[in-house]
């Protein structure tokens, strides 16, 4: 047990159920997670295991049926929806595995997306936005519209968006599935780089073992239970 201090994300008696047709569907119940503040988190596991479904829940971007979640110490399964959306605008970054960028606006302009929401003048935003930009090597790219943009570029437009409002938390959910061997090396390696400069503190849910072993620890999800994984390069993750 880590002292309350050190846990920057915690889960008490999580559950997540879906009905499905007359019947009930149960993804998982009774979990508890804790991440450590400044870890790098991989959560593995077989599709269909309801990684997504916690990383979600982390998020604040769906309720539990039951058991509470705690980012930074509150209970974000109490917060209004207002409140929540405040808190995922401030305090998390997200990166999914599709980029999710507008098509008609730039990469600056995407970038700058979660900056003027919160209220912040379009110049600041602006001069945030292409500083994150450039901090992932696509500065001289700013002009350019996501489909102009490779698959590599797009998800690097995609980890300056999740930054730019510099988020104490970082949830990825296979922030490399959708590219090739070489792009899906660079992109990982950034952000290994990113959770190091930016002080994070990450989760990352992934089928790539290869990547989940430089993290500081790897969860397995599976029949609805959380445990240490053990790598085939003989790590222990605890």
């Amino acid at each position: 047990m880590q002292p309350a201090e050190d846990i920057a994300i915690r889960t008490a008696s999580l559950s997540k159920r879906y009905r499905s047709g007359g019947e009930e569907l149960v993804v998982f119940s009774g979990l508890g997670l804790e991440v450590r503040r400044g870890e790098m988190l991989a959560i593995v596991g077989e599709s269909g295991a309801g990684k997504s479904t916690l990383l979600h829940l982390l998020g604040g971007l769906d309720r539990p049926s039951e058991g509470a979640v705690y980012v930074g110490g509150r209970d974000i399964t109490k917060l209004a929806e207002t409140e929540l959306a405040d808190l995922r605008n401030r305090s998390i970054g997200f990166v999914w595995q599709i980029h999710y960028l507008l098509p008609e606006f730039s990469a600056l302009e995407n970038v700058m997306m979660p900056l003027l929401i919160r209220g912040v003048p379009p110049l600041e935003a602006g001069r945030s936005a292409l500083a994150c930009l450039s901090e992932v090597g696509l500065g001289a790219r700013a002009s350019h519209r996501a489909g102009e943009l490779s698959g590599g570029e797009q998800q690097r437009v995609v980890l300056a968006r999740a930054l730019v409002g510099d988020p104490e938390f970082l949830l990825a959910d296979e922030p490399t599935g959708n590219l090739d061997q070489g792009t899906a090396e660079r992109v990982f390696a950034l952000l290994e780089n990113l959770h190091r400069t930016h002080a994070l503190t990450s989760v990352y849910v992934t089928h790539n073992l290869s990547f989940a072993r430089r993290c500081d620890r790897v969860l397995k999800l599976e029949g609805g239970t959380l445990a240490p994984c053990l790598p085939e390069d003989g790590k222990t993750y605890v």
